[in-house]
């Protein structure tokens, strides 16, 4: 009993430092701008919904609701592009025999360690000759062709605990490679495929390099890029909007993470079916 509750008072004392920004954030967004500055008190002395209600209007010219818009259909055609790319390119390496695969596969987990950085021109000048710069497509379109290796290792990892006996004996009903894949292994690597999405839209919501270097448009601004455009606001009184937008767009992924999150955990603690 006594370990318990110190166990559970350890855990609070780390919850704490760890959960105060997020609360201070909440918190000031019902401040006034100026004592957001001026005081380091975690509750307002004046609770005001001005902050919000200065988001009912526009931002730069821009509905400020059109940048939620605009962050919910690229994180979830990013989500939606590495489910498909991530799980077929998955299912090649873990279950078909061809040529050169291992060494692909090493190749593979290899671009885990390319940073970034490295590739931000080279695609740059690619998505520039193909007129897509200023659109969503630079954005989706590297989801498509499996460019997330973790998300490719995940799936293989979670393939190959499948019981090879089950692609055997759907053989056997008259079925193929591409029709096993559907039938068979998809459904047995929800887990995986439930963090592969989840992961890919909490990063690409909260995004900010990629979507700065690709959209100019203030139109196609997605909420980091639309929090941007507050420090570029000489006015004081920008502080509170802009901690209530941050505080807004904590929202949809913390409404995702709680939808979602039994799979998640299960997802990382399952180790897959027994052979």
């Amino acid at each position: 009993m006594i370990r318990r509750v110190g166990w559970h008072l350890l855990v609070l004392a780390l919850l704490i430092p760890l959960l105060y920004p997020i609360v201070w954030l909440a918190a000031a967004s019902f401040k006034p701008s100026g004592e957001i500055l001026q005081s380091l008190a975690l509750l307002p002395k004046h609770a005001i919904l001005d902050n919000y209600a200065y988001l009912a209007g526009d931002l730069a010219g821009v509905p400020v609701w059109r940048f939620f818009v605009n962050s919910i259909l690229v994180s979830a055609g990013c989500a939606a592009a590495n489910i498909v790319s991530c799980s077929l390119a998955g299912y090649a390496f873990a279950r078909l025999r061809f040529r050169l695969r291992k060494p692909l596969f090493a190749v593979m987990l290899a671009t885990i360690m390319l940073p970034t950085h490295a590739v931000l021109i080279p695609q740059y000048t690619i998505f520039q000759r193909l007129g897509t710069v200023d659109t969503f497509w630079p954005l989706i379109l590297p989801k498509l062709l499996a460019t997330d290796a973790f998300f490719v290792f995940l799936m293989v990892q979670f393939m190959r605990n499948i019981p090879r006996e089950l692609d055997e004996a759907a053989r056997l009903d008259g079925c193929g490679s591409i029709r096993i894949f559907p039938a068979v292994i998809l459904p047995l690597i929800r887990p995986a495929v439930v963090t592969t999405a989840i992961f890919t839209f909490i990063w690409t919501w909260n995004d900010f390099l990629s979507q700065l270097i690709y959209l100019s448009d203030p139109e196609k601004y997605t909420l980091p890029l639309a929090l941007r455009l507050f420090i570029d606001v000489t006015d004081p009184n920008a502080y509170g909007p802009m901690l209530a937008l941050s505080a807004l767009a904590l929202v949809p992924i913390l409404l995702f993470f709680a939808a979602f999150q039994r799979l998640l955990v299960e997802g990382f603690a399952t180790s897959g079916l027994k052979g």
